[in-house]
């Protein structure tokens, strides 16, 4: 127990220290952009002086690690400034979507999660099968498919075409399950076709090869119904890399939805980001992206430890 104590804590370190550098990678590459906030603000028609005492203002005039020390600082205290171009506070302007992208992050989840695991154990077990070569083969194509192109695809047959759906997605007509529907329709398919093909075909590895283990065959001789030879046998046994499966197929949602939320004109936090990109609102950007590193470092990270909990070569150590 003590070693998976141990393992657990460097795995929680090592995230700490891996976010700590994501944060330097994420401030020095927004501070070298090019162009001037203090400028993008003021217009083409600003004199020096006043550009001068802007950048003062925002602080851009101060050397560059004393500007990340204050950022870094406001970001672990929750007050990471202020919008440059709506003046409001970063976190308010985030808390009023943040909402919205966990949301359509959930509905696709709790969609693509279950059916990939179907598929993917379907797929495992009838390996070799023409079932399994169409799933196969179905997962690479959608795989090998950008969601911007699905998206579009999506759009001019679902709305342009058929008419059913509405080409843009707004979270205020979620005011009942039909609006929601029309909502998250076209989001969710074209992001599940991209983390159900993926995780399909992680799981359908993890899971084939438990099948193909000694204990499985010892166990199909002894006469172990299928069903039970599958889901009491090799799939506990599958667990720690189908959990990593899903953290890097569930993570891929926090960088799939900043495609997804700008084609749709969906009201979240990558759209606000890709707003704020072109608006050169430095510290919304920077805290945006944040947010997204820390949400795909904190996936991984659990299922690394659902993979060190489910081993009983380390459960079990003295």
């Amino acid at each position: 127990m003590k070693s998976v104590l141990r393992l657990l804590l460097q795995r929680l370190g090592l995230g700490a220290l891996s976010l700590l550098l994501v944060s330097v990678v994420v401030f020095t590459i927004t501070a070298v952009l090019p162009g001037d906030a203090a400028a993008e603000l003021l217009g083409q028609d600003a004199t020096p002086e006043t550009l001068a005492a802007l950048r003062a203002q925002l602080g851009l005039d101060q050397p560059m690690a004393l500007r990340y020390l204050h950022w870094l600082g406001g970001l672990l205290t929750g007050d990471p400034g202020r919008s440059l171009v709506s003046d409001a506070p970063v976190m308010e302007l985030i808390g009023n979507r943040l909402p919205n992208s966990l949301l359509l992050a959930a509905v696709t989840a709790a969609i693509g999660v279950p059916l990939a695991l179907l598929l993917g154990t379907l797929a495992a077990v009838f390996r070799g099968s023409w079932f399994d070569r169409l799933l196969n083969s179905g997962a690479v194509a959608l795989v090998s498919v950008p969601e911007f192109l699905i998206a579009t695809i999506a759009v001019l047959v679902l709305s342009v075409k058929l008419g059913w759906l509405p080409a843009l997605s707004y979270a205020s007509d979620i005011d009942s399950f039909s609006g929601a529907v029309r909502v998250f329709v076209m989001p969710v398919l074209t992001l599940c076709c991209v983390i159900v093909a993926q995780m399909m075909r992680m799981t359908r590895a993890a899971l084939a090869d438990q099948l193909d283990a000694p204990y499985i065959e010892m166990a199909r001789l002894k006469g172990v119904p299928p069903v039970r030879l599958v889901l009491g046998h090799a799939l506990p046994n599958a667990i720690g890399p189908i959990a990593n499966a899903i953290a890097l197929s569930t993570s891929y949602l926090l960088g799939g939805v900043i495609v997804i939320e700008t084609i749709f004109y969906y009201p979240g936090v990558a759209k606000l980001m890709v707003d704020g990109v072109s608006q050169r609102d430095i510290p919304l950007v920077q805290t945006c992206t944040m947010i997204f590193c820390a949400g795909y470092l904190l996936l991984v990270m659990v299922a690394d430890m659902i993979g060190i909990l489910a081993n009983p070569r380390l459960r079990h150590a003295r």
